[in-house]
C-alpha cells in the first residue's frame, strides 16, 4: 500500500504542476481577450431556500411548540366519518354546504380541514392532550384570496378544567408572537358545529394599525382564526366523558397570515412559481 500511495501521490503532484503552468501561459496569453480571467473567483450555482409558505408554517408551529403542544399528523385522502361526522357534522348538515368538494368516492375525499387529526389522536391517546395539526387541506375555491389547496394549523387542547380563558390566553399571546406584541386581539361570537362556544378572532389591522383601510375594509380588525371549546358531541364520539374532560379547538390558514405578513394582496402568487417574488424571501 505504501508503494501504490507514493505512486498516486507523485501522478497528483504532476498533475497539478502541469495544470498551474498551462494557467500561467492562458494569463500572460491572448485567451484574456477573449474574456476569460483565470484568476477570478468561480460562479457559484443559485441556492434554493425556503417557501414564504413554508417559513410561515415553521414560525407558527414553533409558537406553539414553545407552549407545550405536539405535532400531530394525519391523511390527506380522508373518511367522510372523520372528516365531518365525528366533528358534528352529520350528511344533512348546512355547514357541509362549503366544504363538499373533492370526493373520491361517497365515504372517501380530500379533507377539507386538519381537524380530523385532532378526532384520530384523541382515539389514539387520553386527555390531556396538546397538539397542533399543521397540513394541506382542499376547497373549490379560486380567486384573489382562495386557492383549492392551501394550509391550515389546527389545534387541541383537552383536560380537566379547560376553559374560554386559556383559549383568549393562548391565542392573544400566538396572535402578540407571530406579528407584535402591540397587536390588539378581539373575540366576535361565532359558529362552528364542532364547538360551543365558538369565536371568530380578529387582529388590529397590521396595514393601517386600526384607523380604517381598503385591506380591513375601513373596520379597522382582520379575521384571522376560528375557535371554541370542544363540543359535547365531538367528546362522546371518541369516548371521552365531557363532564369530566373539556378542551378547545381552532384553526387558522397558513395563506392567510403569510398574506398579512408580507403585504401581498394576491394568494396566487405563492403558487405562480415566479422566481421574482419567491426570491423576495
Amino acid at each position: 500500500m505504501g508503494k501504490l500511495s507514493n505512486q498516486v501521490k507523485v501522478a497528483i503532484e504532476k498533475a497539478l504542476t502541469e495544470r498551474i503552468e498551462a494557467l500561467k501561459e492562458i494569463v500572460a496569453g491572448p485567451e484574456l481577450i477573449k474574456g476569460f480571467d483565470p484568476t477570478l473567483p468561480g460562479r457559484r450555482l443559485p441556492a434554493g431556500h425556503l417557501h414564504p409558505i413554508t417559513l410561515i408554517l415553521n414560525e407558527v408551529c414553533g409558537v406553539f411548540e414553545k407552549m407545550g403542544f405536539s405535532i400531530a399528523q394525519g391523511p390527506e385522502i380522508e373518511l367522510d366519518f372523520y372528516n365531518f361526522e365525528a366533528l358534528n357534522i352529520p350528511p344533512d348538515h348546512p355547514a357541509r354546504d362549503m366544504q363538499d368538494t373533492f370526493y373520491v368516492d361517497d365515504k372517501v375525499l380530500l379533507r377539507t380541514h386538519t381537524s380530523p387529526i385532532q378526532v384520530r389522536t384523541m382515539e389514539k391517546m387520553s386527555p390531556p392532550l396538546r397538539i397542533i395539526a399543521p397540513g394541506k387541506v382542499y376547497r373549490c375555491d379560486s380567486d384573489v384570496t382562495h386557492t383549492p389547496m392551501f394550509h391550515q394549523v389546527e389545534g387541541l387542547m383537552v383536560d380537566k378544567n379547560v376553559s374560554f380563558s386559556h383559549l383568549k390566553g393562548i391565542l392573544t399571546y400566538f396572535a402578540q408572537e407571530i406579528f407584535d406584541q402591540d397587536t390588539a386581539v378581539r373575540f366576535r361570537p361565532s359558529f362552528f358545529p364542532f364547538t360551543e362556544p365558538s369565536a371568530e378572532i380578529d387582529i388590529q389591522c397590521v396595514m393601517c394599525r386600526g384607523k380604517g383601510c381598503r385591506v380591513c375594509s375601513q373596520t379597522g380588525w382582520l379575521e384571522v382564526l376560528g375557535a371554541g371549546l370542544v363540543h359535547p358531541a365531538v367528546f362522546r364520539h371518541v369516548d371521552i366523558d365531557p363532564d369530566v374532560y373539556s378542551g378547545f379547538a381552532f384553526g387558522l390558514g397558513i395563506e392567510r397570515i403569510a398574506m398579512l405578513r408580507y403585504g401581498i394582496n394576491d394568494i396566487r402568487l405563492f403558487y405562480d412559481n415566479d422566481l421574482r417574488f419567491l426570491k423576495q424571501f
